[in-house]
């Protein structure tokens, strides 16, 4: 397997498998991708790294966000303030690394998790990943 990819700081744009994506948003019906390029979105409204997700609001919105690992923790902050508002829902595909601070101080008993068995595919690579993959779900409360 050629970890080289996974590891490399080139890019941190790792496209979604659109099986997996298309299973969940059956299940979700996202309206949000807050980590997006023009190529890449996942959902009919997404922000890309020049209208900055982090910065905008994601109130009563339904999220899929896959987001670049380099900045996780941001991310992972990020989705567990915005999904805890009314009506909104935050989907958030991260690897399984449940030895990080952010694990312990925005997931862990905060969040619904669902791990992954096995090991996806991303980008369109034929190689799983190096790492574990889960899902943190947040809901904010319904009105």
């Amino acid at each position: 397997m050629n970890n080289d990819l996974f590891f490399s700081n080139k890019t941190d744009e790792w496209s979604t498998p659109p099986e997996f994506f298309a299973q969940l948003n059956a299940e979700f019906g996202f309206t949000l991708d807050p980590c997006a390029t023009e190529e890449n979105h996942k959902a009919p409204k997404y922000y890309t790294a020049k209208e900055d997700g982090i910065a905008q609001s994601w109130a009563g919105q339904i999220l899929f966000c896959n987001p670049p690992y380099s900045k996780a923790a941001a991310w992972i902050e990020k989705a567990y303030q915005e999904g805890h508002q009314p009506n909104t829902t935050v989907v958030l595909l991260i690897p399984a690394r449940t030895d990080t601070r952010y694990f312990h101080n925005y997931i862990l008993n905060r969040a619904e998790v669902r791990f992954i068995k096995g090991r996806l595919k991303f980008g369109g690579s034929k190689n799983a990943a190096p790492f574990p993959s889960m899902l943190v779900i947040y809901r904010g409360p319904t009105k």
